[in-house]
């Protein structure tokens, strides 16, 4: 496995964690907005840790999401309800940077929080197992 490859996606791993942090301490301080921002990006830079193994790389978070499905949770590599739950983190974070009229629910901040631990924790795994290989 190539060294630095693995190195890069457990860089990127750990910036999903410090996102997952930051977003449990402004969903404790009912700051719903910022933490369905930092939950979406603790998923996003979940998903580039294993395209960093790949050596892939997109400039557009739409293109690295596509990528993502179709190679890894089209393939079952991951789970596919995740698929559906990336796709709902996306379109929330959307909603929660750009419309204003947008009001969060606290369920909607509470799945988004749910699926980037799910994600972290598979993307842990199969860093660890593709560090073995």
């Amino acid at each position: 496995m190539d060294k630095k490859a693995i190195e890069l996606a457990k860089y990127r791993l750990e910036r999903a964690k410090q996102d997952l942090q930051d977003t449990e301490l402004l969903y404790k301080n009912n700051s719903l907005l910022s933490a369905n921002n930092r939950a979406y990006y603790a998923i996003f830079h979940a998903i580039q840790a294993v395209l960093a193994i790949e050596r892939v790389d997109f400039k557009r978070h739409k293109d690295a999401i596509g990528y993502f499905n179709k190679n890894y949770i089209n393939k079952e590599i991951f789970p596919r309800t995740l698929g559906r739950k990336i796709g709902q983190a996306f379109q929330i974070r959307e909603d929660s940077d750009y419309d204003y009229k947008f009001i969060p629910k606290i369920e909607q901040t509470e799945n988004q929080l749910e699926t980037a631990k799910e994600l972290i924790s598979l993307v842990e795994e199969y860093i660890n197992n593709s560090e073995i290989k």
